[in-house]
């Protein structure tokens, strides 16, 4: 029996109304060949009508399927001249994408709702592309971005693990370039982009959702790091075992006299160290490197200097000449000699630990820390001499002249070569480092020559020209001394904040955390906001610890420095970062609840 076919009815030659079809999908059917999830339809363009079902419905929990919505036939066609609506672009932005299941125990975590229309950076000077075995899709979001309105998924395959973003990508920032510093153009920031997190942070972190924390594996390089370890301390059980060499040599030949002179001799390097230490506190610098450096000045430059000149008489006595002038020795000789002997640990510190060398700064610490020690030994010596001649007022002159009246002149003449190694290691190769010792070194030579040959010549008219020269020149050298690290101690600061800056317009901190990081005020807050949960205030110190080394390790892959071992450095230092903030946040969480 026929039926009469009609506007509503169906048959072989009659396919019906045009219903829209959604969007091809991969191969994402469960094993009994039900489609994981359907699309949903794009916009409307007229009145809903009635909805037919396409099928059983969904079994085993999955959720029902909603048959796209018809379009009303237009009067006067026959149903198979209908027109075929269009489809909608943008319905491709709604493929179903593969999200990682939950493993066994687990409580699977909310999906994010993100804000339709908004693209994250995920890298810094190019984005993400698709995973393997993914061709790039029309329309498809970059691999690791939630889909904004879709359909939230079920039943998919698990894969691995891609980035996700569980808040709007914050507006990149712009920060200041610091002086002293090598300038930063966005070329540089392109070849060296920052790897994207996982998931990014939002702008309220200590309040914010539960992070995935990732493991913190050993750090990269973890032997050559424990062999430079290892020959360090070396170097200082020598140089502490030629400490108290010269203090029996020292103890034979001045007695008990020995403790007053290094007392008197102390005050100065006390004072010193304390302001020195104090320039340090932004990033300070291995403790361990530091005693090396003071006992370097101390002993070893010392001991060397010593040495280089009984063999420079020997030699004179042998041609003949006979011994040299004791102004040629004050002006030429003592220059050259000293400050060599003094500033060539910096050039070892910098090929062998760069990592613990890279700017201007902590050349000024450690060029200091040696010229200290060399004038605390070399005070210990001509205040002996004074007293030796049996004359208290003469000690009390010398004491008053070097200790109190001259006591930055080693420490000022030692820290212009450590300054110039310094700006040469943020940017230029080893060689070039190397090279920037001498620029240094020579205006040390010339400010040593021109005090030695100052005092020489104002003494010879008159012992109070001599003293109102020392006070003028002194106060000349430590007044610039003093204003070149409040200045590079500033300049390190900004220097960290900038380059805390790509890190958060990549998604790994929040601009928030980068201003407290980079403050003197914002890591004092953060500390004590840390100290009120237990075991924050070490968590926070961490974190404070770890955005310097941030600093340090992106300086160097900007320029172009260190390849790929630098860049698993970068990894496992956001790794720890990460990690220390979450057990922060889980800190604040237990003592809230």
């Amino acid at each position: 029996m026929s039926a009469q076919n009609g506007p509503g009815s169906q048959g072989p030659n009659n396919p019906g109304p045009h219903r829209a079809q959604p969007p091809k999908v991969a191969d994402t059917r469960q094993p009994n060949g039900q489609q994981s999830g359907v699309p949903q339809p794009g916009p409307q363009q007229g009145p809903p009508q009635q909805v037919r079902p396409q099928g059983p419905p969904q079994q085993s929990g999955m959720p029902s399927q909603q048959p796209p919505m018809q379009r009303p036939p237009q009067q006067g066609m026959p149903p198979h001249q209908q027109p075929i609506p269009p489809q909608q672009p943008s319905n491709d932005r709604f493929r179903p994408r593969p999200q990682q299941g939950p493993g066994p125990g687990t409580q699977q975590p909310q999906r994010p709702i993100p804000q339709p229309g908004t693209a994250a950076q995920n890298h810094l000077g190019g984005g993400m592309g698709n995973g393997p075995g993914q061709p790039p899709l029309q329309g498809q979001p970059m691999q690791g971005q939630p889909m904004p309105g879709g359909p939230q998924m079920y039943g998919q395959p698990q894969v691995p693990a891609q980035p996700q973003l569980y808040a709007p990508p914050m507006q990149p920032r712009v920060y200041a370039q610091p002086r002293f510093a090598p300038t930063v153009t966005q070329e540089m920031r392109t070849r060296a982009g920052v790897q994207a997190p996982q998931q990014m942070v939002t702008e309220t972190p200590w309040t914010g959702a539960v992070r995935q924390s990732q493991p913190v594996e050993e750090a990269p390089d973890s032997t050559g790091n424990i062999i430079r370890l290892v020959l360090a301390i070396v170097v200082l059980v020598a140089l502490v075992g030629g400490l108290l060499l010269l203090a029996l040599i020292g103890g034979i030949a001045f007695g008990v006299r020995l403790f007053a002179l290094i007392g008197l001799s102390a005050i100065p390097l006390i004072g010193i160290i304390a302001y020195v230490l104090w320039l340090d506190r932004w990033k300070p610098q291995p403790k361990l490197l530091l005693g090396i450096c003071l006992l370097w000045g101390a002993v070893a430059a010392v001991i060397l200097t010593l040495f280089v000149s009984l063999v420079g008489e020997v030699a004179l006595y042998m041609i003949g000449v006979g011994g040299m002038p004791s102004t040629v020795g004050a002006v030429i000789q003592a220059p050259i000699v000293e400050e060599t002997t003094k500033t060539v640990l910096l050039v070892v510190i910098v090929l062998a630990a760069r990592r613990h060398f890279e700017g201007p700064l902590d050349g000024l610490v450690y060029g200091a820390l040696i010229g200290a020690g060399f004038a605390f030994t070399e005070n210990v010596l001509y205040l002996a001499q004074a007293w030796d001649s049996g004359q208290l007022g003469g000690l009390f002159l010398t004491f008053a002249m070097r200790c109190i009246g001259s006591p930055l002149l080693h420490t000022t003449f030692s820290t212009c070569a450590g300054v110039t190694i310094g700006l040469a290691a943020r940017k230029w190769p080893w060689w070039a480092v190397v090279l920037m010792w001498f620029p240094g070194l020579i205006v040390g030579m010339i400010l040593h020559g021109v005090w030695n040959g100052t005092m020489t010549g104002l003494g010879q008219i008159h012992p109070f020209a001599q003293i109102a020269g020392l006070i003028v020149l002194s106060f000349i050298l430590t007044g610039c001394w003093v204003t070149l690290g409040l200045i590079l101690r500033r300049s390190e600061r900004l220097h960290t904040l900038n380059m805390l800056g790509d890190y958060a317009n990549t998604g790994w901190l929040t601009h928030a955390e980068v201003d407290m990081l980079g403050t003197w005020k914002g890591r004092k807050f953060g500390r004590q906001w840390a100290d009120s949960f237990p075991g924050g205030k070490q968590e926070m110190r961490t974190m404070i610890r770890t955005s310097g080394e941030l600093s340090t390790t992106r300086m160097r892959l900007l320029a172009g420095l260190g390849g790929e071992t630098e860049r698993a450095l970068e990894r496992f230092q956001l790794k720890k970062f990460s990690s220390a903030r979450d057990r922060l946040l889980a800190a604040s969480r237990r003592t809230a609840g």
